[in-house]
């Protein structure tokens, strides 16, 4: 069985239907990169498969051993969370806070985890910094940090590279394609950089009133409307 299966969704918002009949699946290590125009339902989407939010009908099953505490997530950052006044080593540490339960302090085994993943990521010597100090890319690498504490089987990312130069952009994608490709953690991400996105992704799921696509990349690139002028332009 597939690690997620997503069955006749409908997915709204203020009591807006935006977006119906949305069927699709993810498998283990598959690159699953999630497009389409704004008020399509992306991040609603997303918050279904956290369970953050229950879709207006169908239903998300998981699969392969999977469960809901094994999903990491790196969401889109408001400003108040960027000036986050808090180490870089105690931000990472948060992402077992879903898998303690009750247990008030950290294990030697999760902190020695979490000291790997900041030296995986290239982080190690930020570890005591502010993380509001950070520069944007620094502080996306510390919240993947954070995400890879929570699991290592599925990780979902809601436009990770916003706001981010060229060449930052590019580090934090083959950071991304690393994990994928030699850790086999699977990914699901939303973009709207679609170009280099999709340079990765190995199926696509494109939200929208008419058409809506899901299938391999492949597939996806012969499509008319995968040149679709890209969110706010």
């Amino acid at each position: 069985m597939a690690q997620i299966v997503c069955e006749n969704l409908s997915l709204g918002y203020e009591g807006k239907i935006v977006t119906g009949g949305v069927n699709f699946e993810v498998n283990k290590g598959d690159y699953l990169c999630i497009v389409g125009e704004n008020g399509t339902g992306k991040s609603t989407l997303m918050k279904a498969l956290l369970r953050l939010k229950m879709p207006e009908s169908g239903t998300i099953t998981l699969g392969e051993g999977l469960t809901q505490k094994e999903i990491g997530y790196l969401p889109q950052q408001t400003p108040m969370q960027r000036d986050f006044p808090a180490s870089v080593r105690e931000i990472v540490m948060t992402g077992f806070l879903g898998s303690m339960g009750f247990r008030p302090f950290y294990s030697r085994e999760e902190k020695a985890k979490a000291a790997k993943i900041m030296k995986k990521l290239g982080i190690s010597e930020l570890s005591g910094a502010c993380y509001r100090d950070l520069s944007g890319g620094q502080q996306q690498r510390v919240l993947l940090a954070r995400a890879l504490c929570a699991t290592e089987k599925m990780l979902l990312l809601d436009e990770p590279v916003a706001g981010l130069d060229p060449k930052v952009t590019a580090e934090l994608y083959t950071l991304i394609r690393r994990l994928n490709r030699e850790e086999k953690i699977t990914i699901i991400m939303i973009s709207h950089d679609m170009e280099m996105a999709l340079e990765d992704a190995s199926h696509v799921l494109h939200l929208s009133n008419e058409p809506l696509f899901f299938g391999k990349k492949e597939d996806y690139l012969k499509q008319d409307f995968r040149f679709q002028r890209r969110e706010g332009e």
